[in-house]
């Protein structure tokens, strides 16, 4: 698609590689024809014109955040605009506060989500998902020990919910989703993030 090869031949769209689903991202960007870079480093991150946040066990990121000194960096190119997208333990790690818990956050989706919401018992569903931006046909989500939105800001679209909590949100250049789409071969939300990356993003 033109605007993949847009992205591709300016720069890549990375993957953070500390922890996590990284390896199904990058497969996902590289079926739609874009460039992909693991990023484990700030020279790295520097290179990338967007990035996704994996699944995996956020209090873990957090602190190889800090033992790779990538969180301030991190936060600093997300404030000026950094296409950036967190699945999972994503949506967690980039949320302004967990619930009931204190737990260190990036604090730049101003959104309350709470841990394992959805219970143990959706350690393994999937989920026919209605996401109106994506077009008619449901999504197969799937949910493992997923977070939900409990609150957000004024400024926040909520883009899908299930059991009436958002589970896929939107704030400007954030996007956040509480399920796991690199572990299905739909590549619509791949898609749809690559549209968020605007020139601004390439400088």
């Amino acid at each position: 698609m033109p605007e993949a090869a847009l992205v591709a031949s300016a720069a890549p769209i990375g993957v953070l590689a500390l922890q996590g689903d990284v390896a199904e991202h990058l497969a996902a960007l590289q079926r739609i024809g874009v460039a992909a870079l693991a990023v484990k480093t700030e020279a790295q991150l520097a290179s990338v014109c967007g990035l996704i946040l994996p699944g995996g066990e956020s209090t873990t990121l957090i602190r190889l955040l800090h033992r790779f000194a990538l969180a301030a960096p991190l936060v600093a190119r997300i404030r000026a605009g950094l296409p950036v997208w967190g699945t999972c333990m994503g949506m967690i790690v980039l949320a302004h506060e967990v619930a009931e818990l204190e737990q260190e956050t990036l604090d730049v989706l101003d959104i309350c989500v709470r841990r394992n919401a959805f219970g143990r018992q959706m350690a393994s569903a999937e989920v026919a998902l209605d996401i109106p931006v994506l077009g008619p046909e449901p999504f197969p989500a799937i949910f493992i020990r997923a977070p939900w939105v409990e609150s957000l800001g004024a400024g926040v679209e909520v883009l899908a919910s299930h059991g009436g909590h958002g589970v896929l949100v939107r704030q400007g250049s954030i996007l956040a989703s509480a399920f796991h789409p690199e572990l299905t071969h739909d590549d619509r939300l791949h898609h749809y993030f690559l549209g968020m990356i605007t020139p601004f993003a390439l400088d």
